[in-house]
């Protein structure tokens, strides 16, 4: 009596534990069936599923856009406007837009730093000599 208990407490075991795994990897899928990896495949995956395949990408082109018409006008930096802003962003596309602005940042200061000690990069090619930081964002941020 007591190994029939003990033989389907192990099966009963052994398929919740299956069962949990197939609930985990179907988490980190996105729509297609395809393994999520990367801010930039997420952000892919969060526009997919919207059905607007640049809308966010173009929002946040634009607030950085913004952000950048800002600072050159010496507007207040953390205006209500651009925190009204920011929060739409984020309402639609949520937290993950949050790091890909922060990876876009990352990139200019990147990009810049190779400007300032003359390393060559695709960016120079796109934007030329005299680059600005609207045409960097423009070559950058693809949306």
């Amino acid at each position: 009596m007591f190994e029939f208990l003990f033989v389907a407490a192990l099966v009963y075991l052994y398929l919740e534990r299956r069962s949990r795994k197939r609930r985990e990897r179907a988490l980190t899928l996105d729509s297609n069936g395809q393994k999520i990896r990367g801010l930039d495949a997420e952000l892919k995956a969060i526009i997919e599923d919207d059905g607007d395949k640049t809308g966010i990408a173009f929002e946040i082109k634009q607030y950085l856009l913004a952000v950048i018409k800002d600072d050159k006008s010496d507007l207040e930096k953390f205006s209500d406007e651009r925190l009204e802003q920011a929060q739409r962003i984020l309402d639609r596309a949520g937290p993950n837009a949050m790091y890909w602005m922060t990876d876009i940042a990352a990139q200019l200061a990147f990009l810049a730093a190779a400007q300032i000690n003359g390393i060559p990069t695709n960016i120079d090619a796109k934007v030329g000599e005299r680059a600005t930081p609207e045409a960097i964002v423009n070559a950058v941020v693809k949306g």
